[in-house]
């Protein structure tokens, strides 16, 4: 069968509140971002495994509050302006991941977290660990993560793993036979990296073999260690 190719949509994230599924793992971070503003001292800290979440809330929490957003590990920038930051909502993203070089090092995270709840500003920090485990060599620094309240989102449940493949398959164009879902879900890990590289794997063998996605193809390529025994 000659080579399938499937074009990419190339759709921009819904990163809005009415596109975020809600479910038992991350109610207590919708919780927190709902509160505001009156987040302790303007601060809060999502946290929570990749993929299940805290980019979608933390962007739609920016766009509802008219928040700047920074990505803490960018590199080549000019330094932030944090007089012009001062008393607005401010979004940093990844902010454990940053390193000496970053937008947003040790020292300009130590004023980003002074500045929060002075003149109606308020900061949203994300980041897969809690601060605690954050990396810091500023000593005031370190004193003021371990003190930041902390919204956790955990593993997805079945409703967000779900939810997750389900957007794969759409963003890839794939209309999946309808009982893979629940094959997929009894099978892998809990992890949203696991179902969106499992999307990933299905949608390269559909196109290199010419075959619909379905659970014959899944348990080619997926290895589940079960014997073959539907086409």
């Amino acid at each position: 069968m000659p080579r399938q190719f499937r074009l990419p949509l190339h759709q921009p994230p819904a990163w809005d509140r009415a596109t975020f599924v809600s479910s038992p793992t991350n109610v207590q971070a919708l919780a927190a971002l709902d509160a505001w503003p009156a987040w302790a001292e303007g601060r809060l800290a999502l946290v929570g495994p990749a993929g299940t979440g805290k980019t979608h809330l933390a962007r739609d929490w920016a766009r509802t509050h008219d928040a700047v957003v920074i990505e803490a590990t960018t590199t080549g920038s000019a330094p932030l302006d944090l007089a012009a930051l001062r008393g607005r909502p401010l979004l940093v993203e990844d902010a454990d991941r940053r390193s000496d070089g970053d937008i947003v090092d040790d020292e300009t995270l130590f004023h980003l977290i002074n500045m929060a709840g002075v003149d109606g500003g308020s900061l949203l920090l994300t980041g897969r660990l809690a601060p605690i485990a954050w990396e810091a060599a500023v000593p005031d620094l370190r004193s003021r993560l371990n003190a930041l309240p902390v919204a956790r989102i955990e593993e997805p449940d079945d409703l967000v793993l779900q939810a997750v493949l389900r957007r794969g398959f759409e963003a890839a164009g794939i209309r999946p036979a309808a009982d893979l879902y629940p094959y997929l879900m009894a099978r892998l890990p809990r992890s949203a990296p696991a179902a969106l590289a499992a999307v990933a794997a299905l949608d390269e063998a559909s196109i290199d073999q010419g075959r619909e996605v379905n659970k014959a193809l899944a348990l080619a390529v997926l290895a589940f260690g079960e014997d073959d025994g539907e086409e």
